[in-house]
């Protein structure tokens, strides 16, 4: 009997569909964030169309697109600040479904967001900025005149020494440069232990120093918990990146190492252009 009779040839594409389906809710039952088929509009304008997003734990993920591609639209699902007209968004291999849930219910899950532009509190020091993200949950600053515990003194000087701000932590958060600035507001999430960090556009208005130091702080950061850095600054995610996502018009285009995404015709016409293969 001829062998290619024997051999069973799969041309339905509803049983490849199917297959591939499978495959995706088995590599979903340890991940640690998984974004599925996610739709999001906007008075008939689809911000997200399908999106399909899963992050492995440890992970440190790159998300790349124009303009309009659906990058903050993304992150406002993930955190509960929008809801989608359809799909799921999973954490902690398929543990908690999140869209139901409220954004603070979300961040005492394990998601956590440092927005562009620095949120800290000018006119508290250093410590008294982390204190007051360690107590965060409990809400009110006048939790700040209440004893540190041992555990929190902990997070907050382990927070200190991780972003490099140890020395400065009696000084007005007001005086910090914009770099500083930014660390503290990643060390405000740290005290908070989160599983997931979204980060987003990290180094806009940096000096070529504080780039240097906010690539090691991010790359130091994943393992212990999965990264996600939202970024426009192409040396910058070369620097960084493992693995990359192109997104465009609310969908997946691409992903992989950043080597093969900027070589990808698709990406070099939507997004990269000539610069898809310059320094």
């Amino acid at each position: 009997m001829n062998a290619l009779a024997e051999t069973p040839i799969t041309a339905d594409p509803m049983v490849a569909e199917q297959n591939a389906r499978d495959a995706l809710l088995q590599r979903a039952q340890s991940s640690s964030l998984w974004i599925d088929n996610v739709t999001v509009s906007f008075d008939g304008f689809k911000a997200l169309r399908d999106l399909n997003l899963l992050l492995e734990p440890g992970e440190l993920r790159c998300i790349i697109g124009p303009n309009g591609a659906g990058k903050t639209t993304m992150m406002d699902v993930v955190t509960g600040k929008t809801k989608p007209d359809h799909g799921q968004v999973y954490m902690s291999g398929m543990a908690h479904e999140l869209t139901a849930l409220s954004e603070v219910e979300i961040a005492r899950r394990g998601i956590g967001r440092k927005f562009q532009r620095p949120t800290v509190f000018e006119s508290l020091t250093v410590f008294e900025n982390l204190e007051l993200a360690c107590r965060g949950r409990k809400g009110a600053l006048r939790s700040l005149f209440a004893k540190v515990s041992p555990r929190q003194a902990e997070a907050i000087n382990n927070a200190l020494v991780t972003i490099g701000l140890q020395e400065l932590a009696g000084l007005r958060s007001g005086l910090l440069s914009h770099g500083q600035k930014q660390w503290l507001e990643i060390g405000m999430l740290l005290v908070q232990d989160p599983k997931v960090m979204l980060v987003d556009e990290p180094v806009a208005g940096m000096t070529h120093q504080e780039i240097e130091r906010t690539a090691e702080l991010l790359v130091s950061l994943a393992g212990e918990r999965t990264v996600v850095v939202v970024e426009h600054d192409m040396d910058f995610v070369r620097r960084i990146a493992r693995t990359v996502t192109v997104l465009h018009e609310g969908h997946v285009l691409a992903e992989g190492p950043m080597d093969q995404v900027q070589s990808d015709p698709h990406v070099i016409e939507v997004y990269l252009g000539g610069s898809a293969h310059g320094d």
